[in-house]
């Protein structure tokens, strides 16, 4: 079993959750600090040094190996040291400290604009 935090489109209900549900063994809603930013169908998290005091709010899944396997594929993810969209890190939760597993990021903003309230469902209603 694997912890992994989830902010954007694998959230439940969300376009990619299909992806990994059928490897899901359970969710609970988790925050952690960074910067989300808006990739047009998808948003992106930036993780931040301690000066910044931003939080994303998102869902830790709790999946099998297969799982995991599925949401690499989804993100391009294919291992430390390739040429990957995102990065897979070991991140913890923002309020709940013994919450901790995987997370996918950017390095970088990519000159995307700032989804300033930190949870993508928040964002995509105000733009509907």
């Amino acid at each position: 079993m694997l912890r992994v935090f989830v902010y954007g489109t694998l959230l439940t209900g969300e376009t990619n959750h299909h992806v990994v549900s059928p490897y899901l063994l359970s969710v609970r809603p988790g925050a952690v600090r960074g910067k989300l930013y808006d990739a047009g169908e998808y948003p992106a998290l930036v993780l931040s040094g301690p000066e910044i005091r931003e939080t994303v709010l998102g869902e830790w899944l709790v999946v099998t190996e297969e799982g995991l396997a599925a949401m690499d594929q989804l993100e391009e993810y294919y291992g430390a040291g390739c040429s990957n969209d995102y990065e897979r890190v070991w991140i913890r939760d923002n309020r709940e400290e013994e919450l901790e597993g995987w997370v996918y990021v950017w390095t970088d903003s990519r000159g995307c604009s700032c989804i300033p309230s930190g949870s993508w469902r928040a964002h995509r209603e105000i733009e509907a």
